[in-house]
């Protein structure tokens, strides 16, 4: 953690760990960062928690990344003059809570000299806002800050292996990425964090050092979209324009979809692969556990990686039968869907996995709450007839896979369909009423996997349609037929490896005299243990779309 001091009042820091509270030196926490918005992020009830057994007193002012408004800059002023002395406020970098404290001064009448001084000192460059505090908070989009031919949203799997793609294309084609994060995740590597197998290190790079040569790394939020005026609002009011835009956000999951799971999160044997601090937890929760119940869990879809929660299971359980414990423990599986894998061939192999590790399924069933300290998690059952009951269970462990849903900035956008996704052609990943936007990644429309190796497909399919759109290349339009692939770790040393298009048809890349995809395979697992992790940082994100071709309408 990074404390810059305004002055002597308030200090402001990137995202602080609970172990940062004590002895810090302050009286007071702001938290201007929501809950649920980094892989790497603990909850703020943690922090809370932390802050009051230290005697700290805490005010939460969640503000949506690039979407700081007048008022919040109104509620910060009132908390900040409210708390004692001095006071800590901190974001994702630190730059939301220095925005809020220079927006709240500018009120109060304090000169803007003096403003971006203190700021400038503290580190953070509030230049960008000048313009916002002298207009009001007005943004005028009449002028663009900059403009660039290509905008891609997002630095993920689906933003960057797009703009490798393109790239790879036409490597003189001006494009501009536009992503506030410091560090990039291998997400699909989590499972095996929590499974003991991958170090998490492996699973994070520098977004510096993934970006392809010659992109523009804007490293901001977006704010606004203005699709009518080919423009975006960024974090600090200002204007970039585009011809072509590709938006590729990736998915929120929502931590606080399930009453008191934040307040517990990483500790009480509550755990999730879903968020990379907490996957070195539930190795601790497995190795640590030798009696009881171990409980799993699966919210409604649509949610990135399906096979995800069922793969702790698998993983976790297999630990437990080889180091022979697994007749003490009683394993459950909680699954909101109605059935245990959505492609009926890939079934009967899991279902002999279930039987193997004696657990226990229990389908539409959706956790709604849970208790940590006293070890009980409670469940919405929908029955037959359409009628819903409360389930209550025990646990010793809990394994707990958030909702998720569109993030915020595209449900609220002119970008959402009605379910607030983007709104995109199945086929040919283009918007359906707005030219020149294309949509990829786990925030698009299109009823496909949310996985990495979909996000792998997508892109050649956007680069191809995009640049051809543009006039640059010239041709058929690319189609993208729901590849998405899910490695199911059905046990240490073999996986399942489903690979299944639109409609649920399988889609399998080996021939089945070497993988035969609906059986678990060690040849497999070397493909997920050894062989993907590379294909994704240096072939994926690099523009080398080794079996990724996009086909061609027609």
């Amino acid at each position: 953690m990074t404390i810059r001091a305004i002055n002597d009042a308030l200090s402001v820091s990137p995202q602080i760990a609970v172990a940062d509270i004590a002895d810090a030196g302050f009286r007071s926490v702001i938290c201007n960062r929501p809950d649920g918005e980094g892989a790497d992020q603990p909850a703020f009830a943690e922090i809370e928690a932390a802050a009051r057994a230290a005697g700290l007193q805490v005010a939460y002012q969640p503000v949506v990344s690039g979407m700081v408004k007048d008022s919040d800059a109104q509620d910060f002023g009132r908390a900040f003059a409210a708390l004692p002395k001095p006071v800590l406020a901190y974001c994702r970098s630190g730059t939301r809570s220095a925005t809020l404290w220079s927006l709240s001064q500018a009120a109060e009448g304090r000169p803007l000299p003096d403003i971006l001084s203190a700021t400038k000192g503290a580190g953070y460059d509030m230049a960008a806002v000048a313009r916002r505090i002298a207009n009001g908070g007005r943004t005028p989009t009449d002028a663009a800050d900059a403009t660039h031919e290509v905008v891609i949203i997002g630095g993920g799997a689906a933003g960057i292996a797009l703009a490798s793609s393109l790239k790879a294309r036409k490597p003189d084609l001006d494009i501009a990425l536009i992503d506030p994060a410091d560090i990039h995740y291998y997400q699909p590597g989590w499972t095996m964090v929590g499974g003991g197998i991958f170090d998490p290190a492996t699973t994070a790079r520098t977004m510096a050092s993934l970006i392809p040569p010659g992109v523009r790394w804007i490293k901001a939020a977006v704010a606004a979209f203005e699709p009518e005026k080919n423009a975006l609002i960024l974090d600090g009011c200002r204007v970039v324009k585009y011809r072509a835009l590709a938006v590729a956000p990736g998915i929120k999951l929502n931590w606080a979809g399930i009453e008191g799971l934040t307040e517990t999160l990483g500790r009480n044997g509550v755990t999730s692969n879903y968020r990379y601090d907490l996957a070195p937890y539930t190795w601790e929760c497995v190795r640590g556990l030798k009696a009881g119940r171990a409980v799993f869990t699966q919210p409604p879809m649509p949610i990135k990686c399906a096979g995800a929660p069922q793969k702790a299971l698998y993983l976790s359980a297999d630990h437990w039968l080889r180091s022979r414990r697994l007749n003490d423990i009683a394993v459950d599986f909680y699954n909101s869907g109605a059935v245990l894998f959505g492609v009926k061939e890939y079934v009967p192999a899991l279902m002999r996995y279930i039987e193997r590790y004696h657990a226990q399924l229990h389908f539409q069933h959706t956790l709604v709450k849970v208790d940590g300290p006293a070890r009980r998690a409670w469940f919405r059952r929908a029955d037959a007839e359409g009628g819903t009951s409360m389930v209550e269970t025990e646990f010793d462990m809990l394994h707990v896979v958030p909702p998720q849903m569109a993030p915020d900035i595209i449900r609220v956008s002119p970008l959402a369909d009605a379910a607030g996704w983007i709104d995109v052609d199945q086929a040919t990943l283009r918007h359906r009423t707005l030219p020149g936007i294309y949509g990829l990644g786990d925030a698009c429309s299109a009823p496909n996997a949310k996985t990495a190796a979909a996000a792998r497909k997508q892109a050649p399919v956007v680069a191809h349609n995009l640049l051809k759109d543009l006039g640059l290349i010239q041709g058929a339009d690319a189609v993208y037929d729901g590849y998405g692939s899910c490695p199911l770790t059905v046990e240490r040393g073999k996986i399942v490896l489903a690979e299944f298009g639109y409609g649920g048809k399988r889609l399998p890349s080996f021939p089945s005299w070497l993988i035969k995809d609906t059986e678990p395979s060690h040849l497999a697992w070397l493909l997920k243990e050894r062989m993907l992790p590379p294909i994704y940082w240096k072939a994926m994100l690099r523009g080398r779309e080794w079996m990724a071709k996009p086909q061609m309408a027609g």
